[in-house]
């Protein structure tokens, strides 16, 4: 379980930094849809003014030399009537050259009195372009054409030059963009960098100092303050626990030297005898309960050297004496030699609320702690285990389906499972073949914990 906190440790960082690389990416994204949104409005907006403009001036350009174009045919009808009027080529139909202009131009017979646009390709397929001014009156027909093959080349020219402009300014906003994002996250990966490191010391390490009063210096402030505030809570939880467990050690140690002298005596009855044990065992329990309690207020691992097999022995005497009148096995099963590096009330507050539980809502039959090569059983008859427990069996207070004629708070598995944290073993529980469960303790390191 250790291996998974570190796991999900390097998970949540990694998370961190993709995050950050998320950011950074929408800044740079950013500032390109930007880039790219402007010049793209700027493109069309420069060729519609530009086309507009052109477009304007080429018609009234070609009004005024259409009516100039008719006043010189009237001014001198024996003059040629095709004749070019400021590089623009002008003619002239009289009813009896109808004939010709079908021939020649045949679309623009139906053309009515305006400024119109035509195109198309010649001999060799180039395409071209026109615009053609006409006037009718019921003598004389006008025409006057001006060529917009240029024109439209040059359109086509300053089309591309437009879009070459999009791209490059495009480009230039994604540099931008990515060094505007380098500047604005370089702060925070250099706060996030100082917070992890700081990570490995008992006190908090200022980071404020080290960032202008800006808004990631008071993100750092922030976190300072709200360090410090932990530190204060973790500080008095710990001193809690010390104090706790120190006070709770003596008058439990008067009771274990009370109770060792009382039996003692030679003329103590059974009854009194077994209530004697009964609270000896009590004594036991609340000792080791204090010494695994305290290690994991500390967060640190003690050491020894204990017998897997003798303490579950332990651990099944004392609950036989509690089974009362309940039709209920108690056996162990496995060879022993199973040594694990820990100390003995460690093994037994975990391996207790196994076997306690199991003792507890088993009504019936028969409870087996069966040790394995690096791993110990405890195999019930109970009732089972639902899909609702098996998510939740770990959780700090849940309290079983099963459990509501029982006493208990709901955190012993709680305390399993953070003492499997600490040693680096993993517990498991999920339902046996048929009725009952199985719960596994291993103390294989890395693993991981679950429930069913």
């Amino acid at each position: 379980m250790a291996a998974a906190d570190r796991h999900a440790s390097k998970a949540s960082l990694r998370g961190a930094r993709r995050y950050r690389r998320r950011l950074r990416s929408r800044i740079i994204l950013s500032f390109l849809l930007l880039g790219l949104g402007l010049t793209l409005l700027f493109a069309f907006a420069t060729q519609y003014a530009r086309n507009r403009v052109e477009n304007a001036l080429v018609e009234d350009v070609m009004n005024r030399n259409i009516d100039e174009y008719a006043h010189l045919y009237y001014s001198d009808p024996t003059r040629s009537p095709d004749l070019p009027v400021q590089q623009m080529r002008g003619y002239v139909f009289t009813p009896d050259r109808i004939d010709r202009l079908r021939r020649d131009f045949p679309e623009w017979v139906e053309l009515g009195t305006g400024i119109h646009t035509l195109g198309g390709t010649d001999e060799l397929g180039q395409p071209f372009a026109y615009k053609l001014a006409v006037r009718k009156t019921d003598e004389e027909w006008f025409f006057l054409a001006y060529d917009m093959t240029q024109t439209m080349r040059g359109d086509e020219q300053f089309q591309r030059a437009i879009y070459g402009s999009v791209l490059v300014f495009s480009l230039l906003s994604l540099l931008v963009g990515w060094w505007a994002a380098s500047r604005v996250m370089s702060p925070v990966s250099e706060l996030a960098q100082r917070l992890r490191q700081s990570g490995g010391t008992a006190q908090p390490v200022p980071l404020a100092s080290h960032f202008p009063d800006d808004e990631v210096g008071q993100l750092a402030s922030a976190l300072d303050d709200y360090s410090g505030r932990l530190t204060e809570v973790v500080q008095r939880d710990r001193e809690f626990n010390a104090d706790v467990s120190h006070e709770l050690r003596t008058p439990l140690a008067v009771i274990r030297g009370a109770v060792e002298l009382l039996l003692a005596r030679p003329e103590l009855d059974d009854k009194t005898r077994a209530r004697l044990l009964r609270i000896q065992r009590a004594e036991q329990q609340c000792t080791d309960l204090i010494s695994a309690l305290l290690l994991l207020s500390r967060n640190e691992r003690g050491h020894g050297n204990t017998d897997i097999a003798r303490a579950a022995e332990q651990l099944l005497e004392a609950h036989r004496s509690q089974v009362g009148g309940k039709p209920l096995e108690l056996r162990l099963e496995g060879e022993g030699g199973l040594v694990v590096d820990a100390p003995e009330a460690a093994v037994a507050v975990a391996l207790g609320n196994l076997v306690g539980n199991a003792v507890k809502y088993t009504p019936s039959g028969e409870v087996v702690v069966r040790v394995l090569d690096d791993a110990v059983q405890v195999i019930d008859s109970g009732p089972g285990l639902s899909a609702e427990d098996a998510a939740r069996l770990f959780e700090r207070g849940y309290r079983g389906s099963h459990a509501e004629h029982s006493q208990g708070g709901g955190i012993g598995l709680s305390i399993v499972r953070r003492l499997c944290a600490l040693y680096g073993w993993s517990v498991r529980v999920v339902p046996g073949e048929g009725r009952g469960v199985i719960a596994t303790l291993s103390f294989r390191p890395d693993t991981v914990d679950s429930a069913g």
